[in-house]
């Protein structure tokens, strides 16, 4: 069993290594962003698609932690890239559907390719037995983060 020091030494580990680790994916995330002509938050935006044929501006929003009017500003750069198509709810003008143009379906598809492919490319760098391992250890560590966001 761990003594409390040990525990704190571990956690001080962990903190820094999340921040190096984020660090590391907002700038690969930045790159791959600006080799395809978007910001990284309009690549973040396109990525939120995944299957999806249409979003709602709140639910974007929501899993962007992002304010409407940021989101806006973010959505009216892809549609001017013409990416998504933008349509007001006739009950409620607040509220819009977002959807993929058809050029913002093979941007998406192309975007999630090379995201597969650089995380393939960092596997390289890791020894393969330790491939499944790691993901393992990342999938715990990412239940226990949502489990302590679902905290109050």
């Amino acid at each position: 069993m761990s003594t409390k020091e040990e525990i704190n030494q571990i956690a001080g580990k962990l903190a820094d290594l999340t921040f190096s680790l984020l660090a590391g994916c907002q700038e690969k995330e930045s790159r791959l962003a600006e080799q395809h002509g978007l910001t990284q938050a309009e690549f973040r935006c396109l990525r939120l698609f995944g299957t999806d044929e249409s979003v709602n501006n709140k639910k974007i929003a929501e899993r962007m932690n992002l304010s409407p009017s940021r989101l806006t500003r973010i959505i009216d750069g892809l549609v001017a890239k013409d990416y998504i198509i933008r349509e007001i709810d006739n009950t409620d003008r607040r509220n819009m559907r977002v959807s993929l143009s058809a050029k913002g379906a093979q941007i998406v598809q192309l975007l999630n390719s090379a995201y597969v492919d650089i995380h393939k490319e960092i596997l390289t760098d890791i020894d393969e037995t330790q491939h499944k391992p790691l993901i393992s250890a990342m999938t715990s560590l990412l239940s226990a983060v949502q489990r302590w966001n679902a905290k109050p």
